[in-house]
């Protein structure tokens, strides 16, 4: 629904939907609204078999099902690890439908689509796998999480540690071996692969260092000098984890399951240090809410804490009445706290327009090189150009060419993210007095332009 509302964006679901699109042609999948190919990004290879789905319809749905799939395979993970934990029924249903209840799950639901979704419920596998002494399964787990972000190569590697010095020490005697052996290859794996994405396949792909570096510019302005300055100036780091800021980020994150945490089972947090680490010291706030992605790799940790204090904990006679507190205790953090409220403000801001943006749309009759807004660009990504009108990228001026393009497709009344009216009234204006375009279509301030001989 916030997609066909036009509330959806370039970034980010155009621009892995464009990537997607051209594996399944056999294309090179390189993103013209971030200028990369797409492993330049964040080495998500994890495209490449979701490809495979556009093989049988070319459709962005089917990241929309996927996503929605995957979180939810994670309350069935959550629940199954509580139940191998000895926990009882009643209360493995309480905590998953907790996890279900979990503003960021749903937020992260909502907010277009990333591949980093995906590790959800493949590190609660992973974790179940080891616990049931599938070592094979585990390793497939930890190829799925890999392939999702280069950056939750660290989360691996931490969750190696984690096996070794904690988990195998609890662990069914039966599969203690395989704990270690699960923990050395999770911390081989995840080093292995954060250096050769890091060092290697991201700077090839994309000719720079990793976008996210420009979020530590602080500390530096290369993956090296960044964990330099870690070291050498721990004041930079310590003012950011020492903050108000930080002790916020800290209650959101805790807040929806304080009913089922202690400080006596902290352990379970060790795989999620460095997602927390990387949020707390990020200079992009939106590393540190509930609203964005990025607080998804911490969720099942969160919940494995749940679960292990449950196994101390666990209720006789009074679970009803524990699992009814906690259920309303999670339910009021998610009317607190999930967005769901966006339907009914934020998502109904294009209204006015959306009959004539649709309109526009079906008049788009070629595969050719597209100009739109960030929000109607997703709708077009099923092409080899497509670009949105980014002011700061086009320098506040029409482009310099419009070759790459057959259609021109703006919105004066809602230019658009990265964009204002006055830029989509230059780029109309430009428009009119190129003798290469013609007005296609105009309504409700939608304006569509097509060059005179369109390519297909």
């Amino acid at each position: 629904m916030r997609h066909h509302l036009f509330q959806s964006g370039g970034y980010d679901l155009g621009i892995f939907d464009q990537a997607v699109y051209l594996i399944s042609r056999g294309e090179v999948p390189f993103s013209t609204i971030r200028g990369i190919h797409i492993l330049g990004d964040h080495a998500a290879f994890i495209l490449y078999p979701l490809s495979l789905l556009y093989r049988i319809v070319p459709s962005v749905y089917w990241l929309f099902g996927i996503q929605a799939l995957a979180l939810t395979l994670g309350a069935l993970a959550v629940y199954h690890l509580a139940l191998q934990a000895e926990i009882d029924s009643g209360r493995a249903r309480t905590i998953a439908a907790a996890y279900l209840l979990y503003p960021a799950i749903f937020n992260a639901n909502l907010f277009d689509f990333h591949p980093e979704v995906l590790a959800v419920p493949l590190f609660l596998a992973a974790i179940l796998c080891v616990r049931s002494g599938k070592l094979w399964g585990f390793l497939l787990c930890l190829g799925g999480i890999l392939g999702c972000k280069a950056a939750l190569s660290l989360n691996v590697a931490a969750l190696g540690v984690w096996l070794l010095i904690w988990e195998s020490r609890r662990i069914d005697k039966r599969w203690q071996r395989r704990c270690q052996v699960a923990g050395w290859l999770a911390i081989a794996a995840g080093s292995a692969w954060f250096g050769v994405a890091t060092f290697w396949i991201i700077p090839h792909f994309s000719g720079s260092e990793p976008a996210a570096v420009s979020h530590y510019s602080y500390l530096g302005s290369s993956v090296p000098e960044i964990i330099q300055n870690l070291v050498l100036k721990p004041t930079l780091v310590l003012g950011k984890v020492f903050s108000l800021d930080t002790l916020f980020y800290g209650f959101l994150l805790v807040i929806p399951v304080a009913w089922g945490l202690s400080w006596r089972h902290w352990d379970p947090w060790i795989p999620a240090l460095p997602t927390l680490g990387l949020n707390i010291l990020s200079s992009n706030p939106a590393y540190r809410d509930l609203v964005h992605q990025y607080a998804l790799p911490v969720v099942p940790f969160l919940f494995l804490a749940v679960i292990e204090n449950g196994k101390t904990t666990n209720p006789p006679a009074s679970s009803a009445k524990v699992n009814k507190t906690a259920l309303i205790w999670s339910l009021l953090a998610f009317l607190a706290l999930a967005k769901y409220t966006f339907f009914g403000s934020l998502y109904l801001q294009f209204l006015d327009t959306w009959q004539a943006t649709r309109e526009a749309l079906a008049q788009i009759a070629t595969s050719g090189g597209v100009l739109t807004t960030h929000e109607i660009s997703p709708h077009l990504t099923h092409r080899r150009v497509i670009y949105f009108t980014d002011e700061s990228r086009f320098k506040g001026s029409p482009p310099d060419q419009w070759d790459p393009f057959d259609y021109v497709l703006l919105n004066s009344r809602h230019p658009g993210w990265r964009s204002s009216p006055e830029f989509s009234q230059t780029l109309i204006a430009a428009l009119q007095n190129e003798t290469s375009f013609r007005l296609l279509y105009h309504r409700d301030g939608v304006y569509l332009f097509s060059r005179l001989r369109e390519r297909s």
